[in-house]
């Protein structure tokens, strides 16, 4: 789940992306030169998958716990449920008293977080190796016990809304992606963002917190990893001691999500005061996570820009001096996708010109696709990338769950640098064409406020 809300490395190895020519002959796919993680897994009874990475390298252990329901398992009328819970689940359970979890972790001498998408939920501790029971007893406690009552309920509620003001009400394109995603997915439980709507939260009865625990949080929903330095024996058997009397719960309906392109171009214009510069998005609907054209799309989006040395940098920021920062990005879901661009204006610019630019480069890479040096260094960025990635427990665990979860295959976590290799250079310039189509192009605008008029007569 790329560009997810909040995400966090160094293996050895040997490059193996090699640009290929479109009139040259093809070349057989190269292979990823990433070390592969070893793990096993088996299900309990109740449903609960877990997955074992025995690692030795450090004396550290990461659990990790991912629950499959995000904030598209919401109803339109109680959007953060998802992501309240994410702050609940700290407030303590029925042998945890309240807010203890953190000083329990911390005073063993370990660290914790959690997040919250579209699609999961997800928790994480990071401990030394000989505290992973404590690990395993919270995570049971939250999942069988969880504490939901009117105190933690209302002490979550404050801090749900402050940080909802901090993130997003106060800050200049605060909105942006809540904006983009009510326009480009509506219709659809993708509609509305992970931080949900305050009002919503506030208007809900404990008696609905209580029933989306029960409906989601079940050992048959989740998910359990664990990453570090352990034995494989012990570890099953302080699973099977903490989750495996846990029953099993009932899985509800999912959600179906079907988003079309508009039939025209839609322009959304958003008016804010705190809009320091004028700022364009462009988005097309693109595919789900899982669709074979997710990876040259990612591709694509860095060549276009990331970094100083990216197409939309170069035109727009040093070239025209028309922006002072770009950015393309796909972000892919499990059940839909988009892929916008967007560019932030120097002061004076207007959003015409913004938006002509973007449009002229759009169109060029239609027309000419890239070139082997950019499609090279994007290959390379990417190996790099996914190698640095699995170098914490932590994120090894993370991306294994994950793994499992987005394709029903732990093994596919092996195989995704050799997604992005299969790529040929002529794919992101199809994929251009495919999604980019100009009259299926949503833009959401940025104006600057007008400057308040000063009464006749006023000193200037």
């Amino acid at each position: 789940m790329l560009k997810s809300l909040i995400l966090s490395c160094s293996l050895v190895l040997a490059t193996g992306a090699v640009a290929q020519d479109s009139k040259a002959p093809a070349a057989e796919p190269a292979k990823s030169a990433i070390k592969p993680l070893a793990f096993t897994e088996y299900t309990l009874p109740n449903g609960l998958h877990v997955i074992l990475h025995e690692n030795h390298a450090a004396p550290v252990v990461s659990t990790y716990v991912l629950y499959h329901v995000g904030s598209k398992n919401e109803r339109s009328d109680r959007t953060g449920f998802a992501h309240f819970f994410e702050h609940l689940m700290f407030e303590g359970s029925v042998n945890i008293p309240r807010q203890k979890i953190d000083k329990y972790i911390s005073g063993a001498g370990g660290n914790l977080n959690a997040s919250t998408s579209f699609d999961v939920t997800d928790y994480f501790f990071n401990l030394p190796s000989n505290q992973l029971e404590l690990a395993l007893w919270i995570e049971s406690e939250r999942m069988l016990h969880n504490r939901i009552d009117e105190t933690g309920v209302e002490t979550q509620r404050q801090v749900v809304k402050e940080e909802r003001r901090m993130r997003y009400d106060n800050q200049p394109y605060g909105s942006l992606f809540e904006q983009l995603c009510k326009m480009v997915f509506a219709g659809t439980t993708y509609e509305w963002t992970p931080i949900g709507s305050t009002q919503y939260i506030d208007q809900a009865k404990i008696e609905e917190f209580r029933e989306f625990w029960k409906t989601y949080y079940m050992p048959n929903n989740a998910t359990l990893v664990i990453a570090g330095s352990f034995k494989p024996e012990e570890a099953k058997k302080l699973v099977e001691a903490y989750f495996g009397e846990i029953k099993k719960g009932t899985l509800p309906p999912r959600p179906v999500v079907n988003v079309k392109p508009p039939e025209k171009p839609v322009l959304v214009e958003v008016k804010e005061a705190k809009t320091p510069l004028p700022a364009s998005l462009h988005a097309w609907v693109a595919c789900p996570e899982t669709h074979p054209d997710a990876v040259a799309l990612d591709l694509l989006a860095d060549i276009m820009a990331s970094g100083r040395s990216s197409r939309l940098y170069r035109r727009l920021v040093d070239k025209e001096q028309a922006a002072v920062a770009a950015q393309a990005f796909p972000v892919l879901f499990e059940k839909a996708g988009l892929v916008g661009v967007f560019a932030t204006g120097n002061r004076g610019v207007t959003l015409e010109k913004l938006d002509a630019l973007i449009d002229e480069e759009v169109q060029k890479v239609k027309a000419e696709g890239v070139t082997a040096e950019e499609f090279t260094k994007a290959l390379n960025g990417k190996e790099d990338e996914l190698a640095r990635d699995n170098s914490q427990m932590s994120a090894r665990a993370r991306n294994l769950a994950r793994a499992r979860l987005t394709w029903g295959n732990t093994a596919e976590v092996n195989k995704e640098l050799d997604r992005y290799l299969a790529v040929k250079r002529e794919d992101l310039q199809r994929v251009a064409k495919k999604y980019f189509v100009k009259e299926q192009t949503y833009r959401l605008h940025y104006p600057v406020p007008d400057a308040p008029k000063q009464p006749e007569g006023a000193a200037k």
